[in-house]
């Protein structure tokens, strides 16, 4: 993957090195190392330089970033994607239910990796998977994916600064009670489980997660979710811990009479831009499968 990035320097910037500068813009220490290891991957003012070099007001900083490497363990292999945004820095893709993030030992070919390894290979352009908000096997709905190590590193961080706002769509059976409230319960792993998690007080991380009831039909109610920190199976633990546990999860509440998997909808994403900085919003609606629970339609129909 390759792309090249420039900075326009202002006076106000108070003569930093590029490297000092750099990591202002959101660059990692080991983005930085390998941006060295690149011929000719920092240039000021059209001239090739180095990191300790001292920018001044009025410095066109140029970053070439040349990545070469690929994710060798993901063969590609043809599956649709549902692009709904894409630039030189990241894409962002509505996945649906029934497709892995990445490969595993028993699921070597079908995954959304798959799918964008051989959308890459199309495009003879090398490919590293760098999914920044994983969804479970079978919640569907929009996920971003980073095109290069930069975009990754900042995308990254901005997970871990709860700076990506993530806003959830579930379907619970009955009415919940109270309508609307904040789930705070921390979660640990299932005692002798590698892929449960459930409510630990004791030693389990924190987890936040707002819900509010957004329309009550077919016996059933649809829940918009947003998610303070990340923590997996977060919302389907929590909304069984609440008392309101999502429909179709075969882990933690195998209730398949209306649907085959957790009714679960990754719906809106919100954040700043990686590079640009510029705001970010998007949104997809609620997937037919989900809806036709609230319509009624049963899956055998």
């Amino acid at each position: 993957m390759e792309r090249i990035l420039h900075y326009e320097i202002k006076a106000s910037d108070d003569s930093p090195t590029v490297a000092c500068f750099l990591k202002r813009q959101g660059y990692s220490s080991a983005n930085l190392t390998d941006l060295k290891k690149m011929p000719e991957s920092i240039l000021i003012n059209g001239t090739p330089s180095y990191m300790i070099r001292h920018l001044q007001g009025g410095d066109r900083l140029t970053v070439h970033i040349q990545e070469t490497a690929v994710s060798e363990k993901i063969p590609p292999v043809y599956h649709p994607l549902d692009i709904v945004y894409e630039d030189e820095d990241l894409m962002v893709i509505n996945k649906p239910a029934d497709l892995p993030i990445h490969p595993s030992m028993r699921n070597y070919t079908h995954s959304l990796a798959n799918g964008l390894a051989w959308y890459f290979a199309q495009k003879d352009c090398p490919f590293v998977f760098r999914c920044i908000n994983r969804l479970d096997h079978n919640t569907s709905g929009l996920t971003i994916i980073a095109k290069h190590l930069v975009s990754g590193s900042i995308l990254a961080t901005m997970v871990r600064n709860r700076e990506i706002h993530r806003e959830y769509l579930g379907i619970s059976r009955g009415r919940v009670t109270p309508s609307s409230g904040t789930i705070t319960a921390p979660l640990g792993r299932k005692d002798g489980s590698i892929i449960e998690r459930t409510i630990d007080f004791e030693h389990g991380e924190s987890a936040i997660t707002h819900y509010e009831v957004l329309e009550e039909k077919n016996g059933h109610s649809l829940i918009r979710l947003t998610l303070e920190t990340g923590r997996t199976h977060q919302i389907r633990i929590h909304m069984k811990y609440l008392g309101y546990p999502l429909i179709g999860d075969s882990l933690y509440n195998p209730d398949m009479e209306w649907i085959s998997r957790q009714a679960l909808h990754a719906t809106r994403l919100r954040f700043h831009h990686p590079i640009t900085k510029e705001p970010l919003e998007f949104h997809v609606p609620l997937p037919q499968d989900m809806q036709n629970v609230l319509e009624g339609i049963r899956p055998d129909a």
